[in-house]
């Protein structure tokens, strides 16, 4: 117990406490700053890149939450069993978890750039005249993101969803095959009920980690959040304005505080979703 909470207090709760203490200075590189009270707080409500950076990561959560949370499942699904074949497709959906982001952020920025494979392809079939800016369009890019995020989160989330398929007695699908059930009506009324707290589970973890998505934005935007910055988020605001020698630790703080606020309170809203089904079945 006292390792845990060293290492709690240590990794945790002081970073945090000093974060929070920082969102109320005008802290910098090279000056610790001192109080300014809710200035920096003000100062978000009119600052354009909040604004963006709030934007795309909203838009992120509500577009890859979806579909982390029913693809693996119906993934799951498909690649259950004890067979060489299955076990084999188990492991090749997973690999893509194991590889570095970055190497994954290289790979497909080769591909969606405008001399990239998928362009190549695209223009030699005669499908299209010029090159998509898959890499440089304001939505385009935000997407391609996406689909990184959930090539990458595919096969994390279908070990989750096999271990929960595994404890769904194997006699309700028996029962419900007897019943003239085919293969979706026993997905939608055993497998998905059998799999509701996963879901709930995988619905909190994906929001999260989707209003905090930065390795895939910074690797296809080299960092720059996009052409003019239109695709920053959050944590890439927090990256910009806390990092480098005119790093400002004090805005940079209240922008974590911010994110720290919105993320608490997705899981909040999640967990009183669940409590009030839980009650009304």
């Amino acid at each position: 117990m006292a390792p845990a909470l060293t290492v709690s207090l240590v990794f945790v709760i002081i970073p945090f406490a000093n974060t929070v203490r920082l969102s109320f200075t005008d802290a910098t590189f090279s000056d610790p700053g001192s109080f300014v009270g809710l200035d920096n707080y003000v100062r978000m409500l009119s600052d354009p890149s909040v604004h963006t950076g709030l934007l795309n990561s909203f838009v992120y959560v509500v577009c890859v939450v979806p579909c982390m949370v029913f693809l693996p499942l119906i993934l799951a699904s498909l690649v259950a069993g004890n067979s060489r074949v299955l076990a084999f497709f188990r492991a090749a959906f997973y690999l893509p978890v194991v590889v570095s982001s970055v190497i994954v952020g290289l790979m497909w920025t080769n591909l969606l750039s405008a001399k990239g494979l998928a362009n190549s392809l695209l223009l030699s079939s005669h499908l299209i005249g010029e090159a998509i800016p898959f890499l440089t369009g304001r939505w385009l890019l935000l997407f391609s993101a996406m689909a990184i995020t959930i090539w990458t989160g595919l096969g994390y989330y279908m070990i989750i969803y096999l271990s929960a398929l595994a404890n769904i007695d194997a006699g309700l699908y028996e029962a419900a095959e007897l019943d003239g059930a085919g293969v979706i009506r026993r997905f939608l009324h055993v497998t998905v009920p059998g799999c509701r707290s996963t879901m709930v589970l995988i619905t909190l973890l994906s929001s999260a980690a989707a209003f905090r998505v930065f390795n895939e934005i910074y690797v296809l935007t080299g960092g720059t959040g996009g052409v003019g910055g239109q695709d920053v988020t959050m944590t890439m605001l927090i990256k910009n304005y806390g990092t480098g020698l005119s790093a400002r630790y004090g805005y940079a703080g209240a922008i974590s505080m911010l994110v720290f606020a919105i993320v608490g309170s997705l899981i909040a809203i999640e967990f009183h979703i669940q409590r009030k089904a839980g009650r009304d079945a």
